[in-house]
């Protein structure tokens, strides 16, 4: 973990930071173990670190905050349609191996619910839970929903959850001062926030049976 850590450190400088985190969001829908969340908290920890706290001055060698909650939101959006296209194509094969989840069958079941009656709040909730996106973009495609019922919502998840985890570390790092100690605090709240959700998603009422 750490020596991860310290090679993500070492890109904070180049713009190839921003492709790195990109492809980190673009693909942990499919691979939700990549740790794209933790690769915005050290990059944005980076951006506070190398901020002069008198001027507030950014050098040119450290990440800009907003461009990289865009990319990261962007990424996240871009990996969320693919899914949805993916499972919306996915037939019949791909309907069956979701009816032998009881999880994902209900997870279909919740979002259907919730996007029918306009209200994403399960899929703003599931962007912070692991593997939850996966969950919803897939289950949204499955069930054949709408892009504009799904879009918007993934639109303001990704957004979400990108400021919070850029926020997490810029301010962290302003707060506590040591980049080290930051980076370690805002990452323990990163994955706070992720069992937060999860732990919510599982208290949503249950869709009634017929």
């Amino acid at each position: 973990m750490l020596e991860s850590l310290a090679r993500v450190g070492s890109l904070t400088g180049s713009p190839w930071i921003y492709v790195v985190v990109a492809a980190s969001v673009l693909l942990d829908v499919f691979l939700p173990v990549l740790p794209s969340g933790v690769l915005i908290v050290t990059a944005a920890t980076a951006a506070a670190a190398g901020t002069g706290a008198a001027t507030g001055h950014v050098p040119q060698n450290v990440p800009d905050i907003l461009a990289l909650i865009l990319c990261a939101a962007t990424a996240s959006v871009l990996g969320d349609l693919f899914a949805y296209r993916l499972a919306r194509r996915g037939g019949e094969r791909l309907d069956r191996a979701i009816s032998r989840s009881r999880r994902l069958s209900r997870a279909q079941e919740r979002l259907g619910e919730a996007l029918s009656r306009g209200g994403g709040a399960l899929v703003i909730l599931a962007r912070f839970a692991p593997a939850g996106r996966s969950v919803v973009s897939f289950s949204a495609g499955a069930t054949h929903r709408r892009v504009r019922e799904f879009l918007p919502w993934s639109a303001l998840a990704g957004l979400s959850w990108a400021a919070y985890s850029a926020a997490l570390g810029y301010f962290g790092t302003r707060w506590l001062g040591a980049a080290w100690l930051a980076t370690g605090v805002s990452v323990a709240a990163l994955f706070a926030a992720g069992a937060g959700a999860t732990y919510l998603m599982r208290r949503a009422p249950q869709p009634a049976e017929a």
